[in-house]
């Protein structure tokens, strides 16, 4: 790539078609003469801007803009076809995958059954990415990179996994190398839950806390643990990975046999609580049964078990309760639970200030949070992607 020196005219020209872009991106459609308003340009700059995007194959007419005197003022908007990427969500039996674009359009979510199926990292990655593109009827080609959350603990760095128990197939080393190699795309591989709290803080209900956790309680359970708007993964990517605590005296008075939080709030014991069967499944379960006053209370007693040490180390501004056990509890069990967490305020008021409050809501970000985290991600590596589309730098 050609670099061209500051206050040339062919610098200047890339430094304008960049703004032009991003104004694109930041406010949608737009006419050249509302393009030169924002930008500061002239009307005769903007035409020239978006000559040479169009040119680029980065924009393209998307409509007209009626008002005023004189003819429609024709719309430019970017292209969402030139580079795209695709959100991955692995799970025990299934992967969702779907598509993102630079725009953030809302793609079809792809939900593929693995149940019995032969795993591998590269097999799973292959199967959703094929299967997101042709849901959103978009080529492969035009895929750059991917995004994909799993059930386990991710060191980056090591490029090792932890805590694989759902992941039948993955190596515990070598798994990012394994789909970069496959696909030949760019790969962020990163915990789920992580990547929930990461939507949690562009979407959801954590967007102006200066710190939260986000606490995933479904299939097992997971903190995602946001501060000042970074998720702290921890020295080898192990940070949250609650489920696996011993249970305190607190939660053996509510479950006696229970050795983990798992055993105290992951599915078996969430099934069981709601009176389902052995080896039924908690979505069903969740589904069928409604949640009386009784199941919320002793969703409670057991979150605040859970939580406890969690508020006594972080002290986070909020806790966000997602997963489906906690979008099924909804703001009944978050209010709940805030009453529990205020009571310990109360009764340990000398060791934790008066002022110190820790707000409790629900999840805000739907049912496919961790799609919508590893699009957060793409979205940021798409928009660098088109910008590299002109030249000069």
């Amino acid at each position: 790539m050609t670099i061209a020196d500051p206050g040339t005219p062919t610098f200047l020209r890339a430094h304008n078609d960049r703004t032009a872009l991003r104004l694109l991106l930041d406010h949608g459609p737009l006419s050249r003469s509302r393009l030169g308003e924002l930008s500061g340009m002239s009307k005769p700059t903007a035409s020239q801007m978006i000559l040479r995007l169009e040119r680029a194959g980065l924009i393209e007419k998307v409509g007209e803009s009626a008002g005023g005197r004189g003819p429609n003022a024709v719309l430019y908007g970017v292209r969402r076809d030139v580079v795209t990427g695709v959100a991955i969500s692995v799970l025990g039996d299934a992967i969702s995958a779907v598509v993102v674009d630079a725009l953030g359009t809302e793609h079809p979510v792809a939900r593929i059954g693995i149940a019995g199926e032969e795993r591998s990292p590269e097999r799973d990655v292959d199967r959703a990415v094929a299967a997101a593109c042709a849901a959103a009827d978009i080529a492969r080609e035009t895929v750059s990179m991917i995004a994909v959350g799993v059930q386990a603990a991710v060191d980056a760095k090591r490029d090792q996994l932890s805590f694989t128990d759902t992941l039948p197939g993955w190596p515990a080393t070598g798994a990012h190398a394994l789909i970069t190699g496959s696909t030949g795309l760019g790969v962020v591989l990163g915990n789920d839950v992580n990547l929930a709290a990461m939507a949690e803080r562009a979407y959801g209900a954590a967007q102006d806390d200066p710190s939260f956790v986000y606490f995933w309680i479904g299939e097992g359970l997971g903190l995602g643990i946001d501060v000042d708007g970074v998720v702290q993964r921890g020295a080898g990517g192990g940070a949250g990975e609650i489920g696996y605590l011993p249970v305190s005296p607190a939660g053996l008075e509510l479950v006696p046999d229970a050795r983990d939080l798992t055993d105290l709030l992951g599915a078996k014991a969430i099934v069981a609580l709601l009176g389902g069967a052995p080896g039924q499944e908690l979505g069903d379960v969740l589904a069928s049964v409604p949640l009386t006053a009784a199941h919320i209370d002793a969703l409670a007693d057991r979150i605040i078990v859970a939580l406890t040490p969690v508020l006594a180390l972080l002290d986070p501004a909020a806790i966000i309760l997602g997963g489906p056990t906690g979008l099924a509890g909804g703001e009944t069990l978050a209010a709940r639970v805030q009453e529990r967490i205020e009571a310990i305020d109360s009764a340990r008021s000398s060791v934790r200030p008066a002022s110190a409050h820790t707000d409790v809501r629900v999840s805000g970000t739907g049912t496919e949070p961790v799609l919508r985290g590893a699009g957060r991600l793409l979205v940021d590596h798409i928009r660098a992607r088109l910008e590299d589309g002109i030249l000069p730098a």
